[in-house]
């Protein structure tokens, strides 16, 4: 498997299907728990038909957070690679200033954390976005 980064806007022949937003909130990384699985997972997830990706970004971090106010910020696009098949994504960060009740969806639960929990979803994925989102966070201060 392998994950890389692209700029955004760099390359157009690729169609973004997922975003991904690291969250903050009171500076802590908020981490969700789907009700079908016992790990934690960044926010995030599919891109509906003919919906602009910054949109996904926002519906996902209300769907999965229950985040009502935030500043979301696009970082760059990324790529996961496994047996020949490439899926694109956009990566997000975003600072969540408030937060209201967990909408009755697919996640079971939010908690926050000083650093990525040790029982990770897509552990082959998530320490490499999570590092991503370190580098721009501190780079963009």
């Amino acid at each position: 498997m392998k994950v890389g980064f692209k700029e955004i806007g760099h390359d157009k022949t690729y169609n973004l299907k997922f975003a991904v937003i690291m969250a903050i909130h009171n500076g802590k990384w908020v981490f969700v728990k789907h009700k079908d699985r016992n790990t934690w997972e960044i926010p995030g997830g599919h891109r509906e038909e003919n919906e602009d990706i910054n949109t996904t970004a926002k519906r996902e971090l209300y769907e999965e957070t229950g985040a009502k106010e935030f500043e979301i910020t696009p970082i760059c696009d990324y790529y996961v690679t496994r047996d020949e098949n490439t899926s694109y994504g956009r990566l997000f960060t975003a600072d969540l200033n408030v937060m209201g009740e967990l909408p009755n969806m697919e996640i079971e639960k939010i908690d926050y954390f000083d650093d990525l929990p040790k029982e990770m979803t897509y552990p082959q994925i998530q320490p490499y976005l999570f590092e991503r989102v370190l580098e721009f966070r501190q780079n963009n201060k």
